[in-house]
């Protein structure tokens, strides 16, 4: 059995005190095994980042660049092999594995630009002979603990800008599926990264710990479920870290009676069932405005989901694998027995999928579950898997109101043709990412991305502008040279320009 290792000081390693299976979900058989850290060796891996840091932190920002500009150029090379590491071990589909990556690589790229957004501001003659300008260092070893859905494109979010930026970093991937992101290390490397600056550990909560604890480590990046974020938010800043924590999400699309039914219907099948729902940003529930146009999305969904392809990771023709485990598919499974059972109706049906051949993977297929209400626990908890459900509204306001009272605030949009009903949507709904017309309004990579409210724990966005403050201080400093000539008196008064 293969064994996956860490990254520390620009080596593979090993700590075998203890270790994990890691699934294909595709067959449901255990296919590699991973070494769980220990608290050693993360300091391990934090005391590397540190001892690199002053080298790295002294780095011309161009140099540092340039070895983005190499890393960008190895992700497209290795691309095939990336995704099917992916795959393999989350079950994503390839052509989604490399919407994944592409994703990633987007932030490698904005990341290339670090001269341009580091160079900060200056100001001559702020007053007399005085000169004022700011500097945006890096803060030291910064940390970031990812989740199994984008086990690339989430790292790629943080480690890129953070590193960039002239700071060292400590990854913690997933252990569900983290080889793709152990490549990434390595292709780091290949790129010219100095050993030290970018380190991976595989853990769980003893790595997780041991990251908050280390007050060597400045930051703490974190995206998954709210429980888990709002802990490693709190136990962060009690140790003085910045952090960052993306968690939870409901994301709601209103479906206004003027809507184009056959593309919204087109758009809602990708956006809730695409990587099986296992997406932060899913589509997972639409809000019908009025029974008519209920009715006919009803309807629509349900004859268009029995065409919908699930199987294996290769195979291209497929719209969507398995989950994550064998848990997970057993949770998604309880939400929609917990629907039933609380009177909502079960529409299409996906809880007995077994693609031939592979009856053993942990497979969903695609479920709608009509009639659902906001006091039902599918409704309130986000289900993370194939399913889609309906809510009925006489209004827009109803409907707005509906996603308003809801605790997560990550991502919403709204199908419609009336411009004032958009406007009125986008300025006034509680939701930190909004589409119109658009199901997953992902910010571009020169934006950034993060939600309101329960999804996220936090001050500043991940990637984008917002990254780039995240992993840096500003420092202000103003500079003046008197004459030698010139003796000047004690002034006790509050310095002005006047």
């Amino acid at each position: 059995m293969d064994m996956i290792g860490h990254f520390i000081q620009g080596k593979l390693c090993y700590d075998y005190a203890r270790t994990q299976a890691v699934y294909n979900p595709s067959t449901g058989e255990q296919s590699k095994e991973v070494a769980i850290a220990s608290a050693e060796t993360v300091e391990q891996a934090i005391a590397a980042a540190q001892a690199a840091f002053p080298e790295w932190r002294d780095t011309p920002v161009i140099k540092r660049a340039r070895v983005m500009f190499k890393f960008k150029e190895l992700l497209e090379q290795h691309a095939d092999k990336i995704c099917e590491l992916i795959g393999a071990e989350h079950g994503k589909i390839v052509h989604d594995a490399a919407g994944e990556l592409q994703r990633g690589i987007e932030n490698v790229e904005y990341a290339c630009g670090a001269p341009e957004f580091l160079k900060g501001e200056f100001s001559k003659n702020v007053g007399p002979s005085i000169d004022s300008w700011s500097e945006f260092q890096p803060l030291g070893v910064v940390a970031g603990i990812t989740p199994f859905n984008f086990p690339v494109m989430v790292p790629l979010w943080m480690f890129p800008m953070a590193i960039v930026c002239g700071n060292c970093f400590v990854l913690k991937p997933s252990e569900k599926d983290p080889s793709s992101t152990l490549f990434l290390a390595e292709l780091l490397k290949q790129a010219g990264l100095p050993d030290g600056v970018f380190n991976v550990v595989n853990g769980d909560k003893v790595a997780v710990d041991t990251l908050l604890h280390d007050r060597r480590v400045q930051a703490v990046s974190f995206v998954g479920s709210t429980p888990i974020a709002e802990y490693i938010y709190q136990t962060a800043t009690s140790t003085g870290k910045r952090c960052q924590a993306l968690g939870g999400a409901k994301n709601h699309a209103i479906v206004m009676p003027d809507a184009d039914l056959e593309n919204v219907v087109s758009s809602l099948l990708g956006a809730a069932f695409g990587s099986s729902g296992e997406r932060c940003m899913a589509l997972s529930v639409a809000v019908a405005v009025g029974d008519e146009i209920a009715d006919a999305l009803v309807h629509q969904l349900g004859e268009r989901m029995q065409g919908l392809k699930y199987g294996h990771f290769a195979n291209k023709d497929n719209d969507f694998g398995p989950v994550i485990t064998a848990e997970h598919k057993a949770k998604v499974i309880g939400h929609i027995d917990s629907a039933e059972q609380q009177g909502a109706t079960v529409v299409v049906d996906g809880r007995h999928a077994a693609p031939e051949g592979y009856e053993n993977g942990y497979f969903v297929g695609a479920t709608l579950i009509d009639h659902v209400s906001s006091d039902m626990l599918s409704y309130k908890q986000e289900i993370f898997g194939p399913v889609l459900q309906v809510i009925r509204v006489a209004t827009m306001q109803e409907a707005m109101q509906l996603i308003n009272d809801h605790e997560y605030g990550n991502g919403t949009c709204i199908y419609t043709r009336d411009g004032e009903a958009a406007r009125y949507f986008t300025d006034h709904i509680q939701v930190g990412m909004v589409g119109v017309n658009v199901p997953l309004p992902v910010p571009v990579a020169y934006h950034s991305f993060g939600g309101w409210k329960r999804s996220l724990f936090g001050d500043l966005y991940a990637y984008g502008p917002d990254g780039a403050r995240f992993y840096t201080r500003r420092k202000t400093i103003t500079q003046r040279w008197p004459s030698s000539n010139v003796r000047e008196g004690v002034q006790f008064s509050m310095p002005t320009l006047n």
